[in-house]
């Protein structure tokens, strides 16, 4: 304020300068006529007339003229004198009086203060709505900032006036927190400023409105109403508030909500704030929260999709707590539970259609409507392909079609199934790959038990290693077969409830080691070729493709090397174990010889049985066939359990 005041008193200054310097120069002028003219006169008085010193008239003495006049007792000048000091005003400076316009021209206004001269302000200092109005006698509040310039001028002031008074109206508002007009200017950082009185006054953007403001520039160029809460005069700093004249008449609404609030209840309120969880709701005085979960009773990722900041909308009262008074309020509520009537609109078995709004490790969540949503466990998406993730199939956001499985309306969950839409392969799949049946595959994959094969498109078989082959010992499939070649198999097993197939390959062929036990008895001499050589022995390969082993316990050379050629005789002949071992000592070979011809002197003697021998042998035969089913029973049975192990660890 002092600065305005001082700025307004440079500029009067300035104004009363130029006018005196205005004045003076006319003056000057005015003498130099003067002179021109007396010297004119004198130089005519000169030609007609001299002075001579004489004085004409009466001559008066300044202590006659102070002297009290005979004309008048001391009374009546006593009386006439203070008649006269009444007419002038008791006037100070730096304070605001009013005075009375004497004339109004373009430049100046003339007032009259009641003081012995008069004083002039520029009319650039009034509002035009008052210079249009302005006639002289009328009244106006100045501001008498010198009684006395320099040059004797008396100098006043209508815009310090002005300001002065705006700041005792600031301030009387201040102290009575009586409500102010302001006029809204501009836009700063932080805020806005406001006109009010001509004082510019700063409004917070905080202070504006109870509600976020999103567009400062809405604002500009509004009047409204405002309430001065901070004022340093020293500091000329004026802050204004709007938003405590609207906390002052929503305090009352608030208390009235609070008393007759309660759960059940359905209010009108205008969406405040909107956040990740959930979204604020003015109710009038009062806030609530509409959390995302009571949106919809859809899935809603972002409370934007449903609402939008100032809508209005009614909302259910879901809780109130008296104590730190938290309002909790729902949307959802006030529409009808999509699960009534489930079972109607989606009866089992029925073909739908949905949304995959969630993929997790088990399977995909399908969205039917809002509200109602399905899972499509993993199992359920293929009847053949092995599924290690949803994602293989489907991705969030697909349409996808299924069937209803199951509804449980107590726990809020539908089973939906994809797989049930076609046809399943397993039906008759024993029609298609009866056991024993011979057909042709392509190995998909290799392990170390075995090797699977594709009969046809998801529908795949297992080859044990143990029956990849009757004569090779095979460690690993990789050493006779390889992945994406053909391969012929024999279906030695079909688990419909497992959903196995259980495949064989040797069983192409017919098993040699019918041929072997002939050809290779205890005792019959062979030749063969060393495939393998170990520590303890040599692997011999026999001309029908059969291998043997000669230990060197049992040879008469130190060692062999693959490739060279062995002569030797059968030693012992095991079809079960598939094992032929072989000897080159006479002495093993005279024990076989007399082994031989044991069995064959023992065939020779039975010679035709009679009807008792046939009797007992039959019995015995069939004694030891019900003994050998029974022991390959429990070998399949073993070695089918085996296999199903190394499938469960495949899969």
């Amino acid at each position: 304020m002092t600065e305005e005041l001082n700025k307004q008193e440079t500029e009067q200054e300035e104004t009363t300068t130029t006018e005196a310097v205005e004045e003076t120069e006319t003056t000057v002028a005015e003498e130099e006529t003067t002179e021109t003219e007396a010297t004119a006169e004198e130089t005519a008085e000169t030609l007609t007339h001299v002075f001579t010193g004489e004085v004409e008239g009466d001559v008066y003495t300044y202590d006659q003229l102070a002297s009290p006049s005979d004309e008048y007792t001391d009374d009546e000048y006593n009386e006439m004198m203070g008649m006269y000091e009444n007419t002038l005003n008791q006037i100070e400076e730096k304070e605001i009086i009013t005075g009375r316009v004497a004339s109004v021209d373009d430049k100046y206004v003339v007032i009259d203060i009641g003081f012995k001269s008069e004083g002039i302000i520029a009319v650039n200092e009034f509002p035009n709505s008052v210079l249009e109005s302005m006639a002289p006698g009328d009244e106006v509040d100045v501001f008498l900032d010198r009684v006395e310039d320099k040059d004797g001028q008396l100098i006043l002031s209508r815009r310090k006036a002005d300001i002065l008074q705006a700041w005792e109206k600031i301030e009387a508002s201040h102290e009575s927190a009586t409500i102010i007009e302001g006029y809204i200017k501009r836009r700063i950082k932080g805020g806005m400023v406001v006109d009010v009185f001509g004082i510019d006054a700063f409004l917070p953007g905080s202070q504006i409105d109870v509600r976020p403001v999103r567009d400062f520039d809405a604002y500009v160029g509004r009047t409204m109403e405002f309430q001065v809460v901070k004022l340093n005069m020293a500091a000329e700093n004026v802050v204004v508030s709007h938003r405590a004249l609207i906390e002052s008449d929503l305090e009352e609404q608030r208390e009235e909500i609070l008393e007759t609030i309660e759960a059940g209840q359905v209010l009108e309120g205008a969406v405040k704030n909107i956040t990740d969880f959930g979204v604020f709701i003015d109710l009038g005085g009062v806030d609530g929260l509409l959390h995302i979960t009571d949106l919809s009773w859809g899935r809603v990722d972002n409370p934007n999709e449903i609402v939008q900041l100032d809508q209005r909308l009614n909302v259910a009262v879901i809780d109130f707590d008296e104590k730190s008074k938290r309002v909790s309020l729902g949307l959802k509520q006030l529409q009808p539970h999509p699960w009534e009537e489930i079972h109607a609109k989606y009866p089992e078995e029925n073909k739908v259609q949905g949304r995959v709004v969630s993929i997790a490790d088990y399977g995909a969540f399908v969205e039917l409507e809002k509200g109602v949503e399905g899972l499509i466990h993993i199992s359920e998406m293929s009847w053949t392909q092995h599924i290690k993730h949803p994602s293989q199939l489907v991705q969030k956001d697909d349409v996808v079609e299924c069937i209803v499985l199951n509804i449980n309306e107590d726990e809020k969950k539908i089973s939906l199934g994809v797989k049930q839409l076609t046809n399943d392969p397993w039906a008759d799949i024993l029609e298609r790959f009866p056991v024993g049946s011979k057909h042709d595959g392509v190995i998909r994959n290799l392990t170390n038990f075995g090797v699977f094969v594709e009969l046809e498109p998801g529908i795949d078989g297992l080859i044990h290693v143990s029956d990849l082959s009757w004569t090779e010992k095979v460690e690993h499939p990789n050493e006779i077969v390889k992945k994406d070649q053909e391969i012929e198999v024999v279906i030695l097993g079909v688990d419909f409830d497992n959903r196995r197939i259980t495949l064989g390959h040797k069983q192409v062929q017919d098993n040699p080691w019918t041929q072997y036990a002939k050809e290779y008895a205890p005792g019959a001499s062979v030749e063969g070729e060393v495939v393998k050589a170990t520590d303890k022995g040599a692997f011999v390969k026999l001309p029908l493709g059969a291998e043997a082993f000669l230990s060197y316990g049992k040879a008469v050379e130190p060692e062999f090397k693959e490739g060279d050629k062995v002569e030797a005789f059968v030693l012992d002949f095991n079809e079960e174990a598939k094992s032929i071992n072989l000897s080159q000592l006479d002495k093993d070979q005279k024990k076989a010889k007399e082994a031989k011809k044991k069995i064959e002197a023992a065939d020779v003697e039975t010679g035709a049985p009679t009807l008792g021998e046939m009797s007992g042998l039959a019995a015995l035969k069939d004694k030891m066939e019900a003994e050998e089913k029974e022991a390959a029973a429990k070998k399949s049975t073993s070695k089918s359990s085996k296999k199903d192990t190394d499938e469960d660890s495949a899969e």
